[in-house]
């Protein structure tokens, strides 16, 4: 988790970094290429290639373009408000995630899942503060850029079913890639990195890479009971970040609102472990 964090954090400031020369699907261009030739050297070298499937490709496109999506929507995000704000937002996740899985999924929304959505929308209310002065196209954006991810999320659980993480991964940063060159060239332009911009976007793909693999490992070995809280840690880091390095003013109303979220979704998380638990006898 402390990987995960790290990560996230990095891809955040580096993402900012060389946003003065890229626009987001430039970033996501080149992420992505990168990606692959890391995902394609581990499936290689290990000898599983075997893994990477086709079966279910029309699932993983509708995947990677709610991903696609959600991430552009993040790198934009990123640039025009405060990082502790965006990371705020995409705390959401769980929430809207949790409604989608009703639609998707066909999974039942139950009167706790029902709270702990209007808990966590009313913690999005005290970070965004609706109203003609506050709202702004980047807290649109983080918004937005959290319901992508949950629907990446969502297809994420169905996939993981029959194929594996590497699976996963390979056609997540394939199709994105190919999903980035098309939209990045669609005006003709397709920017070069300069060199200065060179170490950011490799920072931004190890990056993205790792922090998704510490995150999974990490459920893996631990419940989500123990790694949420962890990765709620990721707010205050993120908002010390933004204040030393860009001079962002830590907001008590962020700090707030984000608690009410993760409030939300931890509640939400013990129910449902407490519920999935085999009765003793």
């Amino acid at each position: 988790m402390v990987g995960s964090i790290v990560s996230f954090s990095a891809m955040a400031v580096a993402g900012r970094y060389v946003s003065t020369g890229l626009d987001t699907f430039e970033i996501m261009l080149y992420r992505s290429l990168l990606g692959v030739v890391i995902i394609s050297s581990i499936v290689t070298l290990t000898g599983k290639r075997r893994t990477v499937a086709t079966r279910h490709i029309g699932t993983h496109i509708i995947r990677n373009i709610s991903h696609f999506t959600g991430q552009n929507l993040w790198f934009y995000a990123i640039t025009v408000i405060p990082l502790a704000q965006v990371f705020a937002l995409e705390f959401t996740g769980p929430i809207w995630a949790m409604l989608l899985a009703t639609l998707v999924l066909g999974e039942r929304l139950t009167w706790p899942r029902s709270l702990a959505a209007l808990v966590g929308f009313l913690g999005i209310l005290i970070v965004t503060r609706p109203s003609p002065e506050t709202l702004s196209p980047g807290l649109f954006a983080a918004a937005g850029a959290a319901i992508g991810f949950a629907g990446s999320a969502i297809f994420t659980r169905k996939l993981t079913r029959t194929d594996s993480t590497l699976c996963i991964l390979f056609w997540l940063t394939l199709t994105q890639a190919v999903m980035g060159l098309v939209c990045a060239g669609f005006d003709g332009d397709i920017a070069l990195p300069s060199a200065e911009a060179v170490p950011g976007v490799i920072v931004i793909g190890v990056a993205g890479l790792c922090a998704h693999y510490c995150l999974t490992t990490a459920l893996g070995l631990a419940p989500a009971s123990v790694v949420m809280p962890i990765d709620f840690t990721r707010l205050p880091v993120i908002a010390i970040v933004g204040m030393l390095l860009y001079a962002e003013p830590l907001d008590p109303w962020v700090l707030l609102g984000a608690a009410l979220i993760f409030a939300a979704n931890y509640a939400n998380i013990l129910r449902e472990t407490r519920a999935a638990r085999p009765s003793a006898g």
